[in-house]
């Protein structure tokens, strides 16, 4: 299993029956993959829909119809497209259970930094502030090192924030953690992950309970 399969697949089993969930762009959209067959939840898009469906046949897909990556998906039946206006007041009215996000950074007080690459352009963080302001519970989903192995859970955000102290809950391939107000909690390891080498890939320091369980995905 590739490591961002196994990170969907353990997102993917948060949820509750009914939750209205927001999934943003890259690895958190293939969440959606991996919900449990006995578990329905409502997803919206937030640029505009609820009840996301499922990424149509070849041929298939709507050019009006993406999600806010500008990916093709469907709206299945009793879904709606409504104004920003209205998809912002969702969010911002409290109204999802979760918002799931990718991350540049996260740190041990539960700071989030995701939309400034370092000397790349980018036009804003979107509706990302939004979304952890406004959610009842931010997961990140996100690979736990940079592509040249630096660690991106730190002591301390060194990007530019996106929020302050709103992360709940991180899910890399290692591991599944939990941010606490006594700093980063190491709830479950993924299968043949050892404790040294998830602490030696995480530059905060991860509080170990005294029951680890395994990371099911």
């Amino acid at each position: 299993m590739n490591p961002r399969e196994r990170i969907a697949r353990r997102v993917a089993k948060l949820f509750q029956d009914n939750d209205v969930v927001n999934l943003g762009i890259g690895l958190p959209t293939s969440v959606a993959n991996y919900v449990p067959d006995h578990v329905h939840i409502v997803l919206q898009s937030e640029n505009g829909f609820i009840r996301v469906g499922p990424v149509p046949e070849p041929g298939m897909e709507d050019p009006d119809i993406v999600d806010a990556g500008g990916n093709p998906v469907s709206i299945l039946p009793g879904g709606c497209c409504f104004d920003s206006a209205t998809s912002f007041a969702i969010i911002r009215g409290g109204h999802l259970a979760a918002t799931v996000l990718g991350a540049l950074q996260v740190d041990q007080a539960g700071n989030l930094a995701n939309w400034m690459i370092p000397g790349k352009m980018v036009p804003g963080m979107g509706g990302a502030m939004d979304l952890v302001a406004g959610a009842r519970k931010v997961i990140i989903a996100m690979e736990h090192c940079t592509k040249d192995g630096q660690p991106k859970i730190l002591k301390t955000c060194t990007l530019p924030l996106t929020a302050v102290g709103q992360v709940d809950l991180i899910v890399t391939e290692l591991g599944f953690m939990e941010v606490t107000k006594e700093g980063i909690v190491l709830r479950e390891l993924a299968p043949g992950v050892s404790l040294e080498e998830i602490q030696s890939k995480t530059e905060a320091v991860l509080i170990i309970p005294d029951r680890i369980l395994e990371m099911d995905s």
